[in-house]
């Protein structure tokens, strides 16, 4: 029997998204087949600090199951890096710019890939200008307010006024000083996972997000006991395709390696998709759709994980 590989599972953080890390990183910890893998994990408090100093020696290779700021923007892949060790997921550039909503929609428009309207500012652009409207102009009610870089849709309002702009402005600027104003479109939202490496990824089916209300809120995403997902969607072939090229593209653009998690708008009416964001470590709870997607596709949670992983370590030995 071969000995099994020592895979540190990092959770936590001082992130806001600190619980919800929690909850993947157990579903990871849970379902890595105890026959090839010892798991190793490693929980980082709120103020950052490790129970343990790992390097190489503790661990093989390193699965940092860590959503937003902290464990999604490259700040911990950075420091993976200056360590040496292996790990699961994109590096430190695809990891910063589809953290950062602003730099995302960039490197999108960069590669003519369709995104919504939208608008962006710094805390300091708000808190000089004499005239609010001037910064959103170019869009319509409603609109979304969001944090540049915070995940799990936290910090975001949907806003039908100014009196409201201005409440979700201030609630977006408590999270990042960077404020991205979407236009709001009426639209299913879908997901697509992508699984692989810079050369040759793939795009799992593509899923349903079920919205009640104006938008999938965290409550909705992380407290609710319904159904967030329809996996796969009933759409139209053409629809379902073009979705999975446009993830692969997304992919990408933002040189992304591993996984991700692509989300889109589409507009029944006129056919057309937007991609509203790409997610550089999606959530890994049972009711996360990412894991739920490759599952439809053919590849069990467990299968998963350790192609993930086998990424991880080629990436290393490359």
């Amino acid at each position: 029997m071969s000995e099994r590989l020592r895979v540190a599972v990092l959770a936590g953080g001082p992130s806001p998204e600190h619980e919800v890390s929690l909850q993947s990183a157990q579903a990871v910890l849970d379902t890595l087949p105890k026959d090839r893998y010892d798991a190793i994990p490693v929980i980082i408090d709120r103020h950052g600090r490790w129970p343990l100093d790992l390097r190489r020696g503790v661990a093989d290779v390193v699965f940092p199951v860590m959503h937003g700021p902290y464990g999604e923007d490259g700040v911990i892949q950075g420091h993976l890096e200056t360590l040496g060790l292996p790990y699961v997921g994109c590096g430190v550039l695809a990891s910063a710019v589809a953290m950062d909503k602003s730099a995302m929609r960039r490197a999108f428009l960069a590669e003519d890939i369709p995104v919504t309207p939208h608008v962006w500012f710094t805390e300091h652009d708000w808190r000089t200008t004499t005239d609010p409207w001037s910064l959103v102009k170019p869009l319509a009610w409603p609109m979304y307010v969001k944090p540049a870089n915070m995940g799990s849709s936290i910090g975001i309002s949907r806003v039908t006024s100014m009196e409201e702009l201005r409440a979700g402005v201030e609630l977006a600027v408590t999270y990042d000083r960077v404020v991205v104003v979407e236009q709001g479109v009426e639209a299913r939202e879908l997901i697509c996972g992508v699984l692989g490496d810079h050369d040759t990824p793939e795009a799992s089916v593509t899923g349903e997000l079920h919205v009640h209300g104006d938008w999938l809120d965290y409550e909705a995403k992380y407290l609710s006991h319904s159904e967030i997902a329809t996996i796969p969607a009933s759409l139209p072939a053409r629809v379902s395709e073009e979705v999975r090229e446009l993830s692969l593209r997304a992919f990408r653009a933002v040189g992304g390696y591993g996984l991700s998690r692509v989300d889109f708008l589409y507009e029944e009416g006129t056919g057309r998709l937007y991609v509203l964001e790409i997610n550089t470590m999606p959530g890994f709870t049972p009711r996360s759709v990412y894991a739920r997607a490759w599952e439809a596709s053919g590849v069990p949670y467990p299968d998963l994980l350790g192609r993930l992983i086998d990424l991880a370590l080629a990436r290393s030995s490359s």
